[in-house]
């Protein structure tokens, strides 16, 4: 699952997909709601940092088929982890396990780490696409929008309290972050959830991950490396992506405990 204003087609998600396609996984790569190419496909909304319906919806299409593991990435990092989260127990009747990369788990205080100054030119990058889906939604759907509003955002969170809070129910930015936010649901997940964070990355606070789900939440392995930024993760040697090894070693490791503790049973 793809980040902010990402899609399956982003890079961090076609190698993965092609270490756990060799590695002998099915694989799907996941689009958020209008994401992709897929705005005409979409109705009359666009996607939101906690929207986990959607993807509730395609895993239970998926279940039967073998197990299923959630790859999230920066902001579908957020969402998988909330969907695991908001499921609790249940979880473990359809998902095995869940992976969120370069996540942010508070969505306000990354909000806040995306205005500053040093991060002009990802902030620059957000918004301008984030504009332009809105713009396109108008163009298949006119009226949806209050789009004459548009061109005076200039930040992310303005977007957010202008467009995103209100489309969707949450009234204000602030109501939105707070309720999205995956650091809300930690305490609550009960399957095998890994999250590998850098702590140079620029757009998260590696403050967020102070959280005391961390230390009391058994099901939750936290790998903290020094240097990767956002969704980084390569080295000089081979294999040069490290991520997408770590990954799929990870998934083998609970797969094989899973399938022992089976046996046992």
């Amino acid at each position: 699952m793809h980040g902010l204003e990402g899609s399956s087609a982003a890079g961090y998600a076609r190698s993965l997909a092609q270490a756990a396609l060799e590695a002998g996984y099915a694989v799907h790569r996941y689009n958020m709601r209008s994401c992709g190419g897929t705005e005409h496909l979409s109705g009359t909304t666009l996607y939101h940092s906690g929207q986990t319906s959607d993807l509730l919806a395609v895993i239970r299409q998926l279940y039967g088929q073998s197990p299923i593991f959630l790859a999230g990435f920066s902001l579908g990092g957020n969402v998988v982890l909330k969907l695991a989260g908001e499921l609790g127990e249940s979880a473990r009747e359809l998902i095995a396990g869940v992976v969120g990369v370069s996540t942010p788990i508070d969505l306000a205080a990354c909000v806040r780490q995306l205005d500053l100054r040093v991060n002009f030119i990802y902030a620059n990058r957000f918004l301008s696409r984030l504009k332009q889906r809105v713009r396109l939604k108008e163009r298949l759907t006119p009226g949806l929008f209050p789009i004459e509003n548009l061109d005076r955002v200039k930040s992310v969170y303005e977007f957010d309290d202008k467009f995103t809070a209100l489309t969707f129910g949450f009234g204000t930015a602030d109501n939105y972050y707070a309720t999205q936010s995956a650091n809300q649901f930690l305490e609550r997940i009960r399957i095998p959830t890994l999250l590998v964070q850098a702590k140079d990355d620029p757009l998260i606070p590696f403050e967020v991950y102070d959280h005391p789900a961390f230390s009391q939440n058994t099901w939750l392995r936290l790998v903290a490396v020094e240097h990767g930024g956002h969704l980084g993760f390569v080295v000089k040697g081979k294999p040069r992506f490290w991520l997408d090894q770590v990954l799929v070693q990870w998934i083998g490791e609970v797969r094989n405990k899973t399938a022992a503790h089976l046996v046992i049973s």
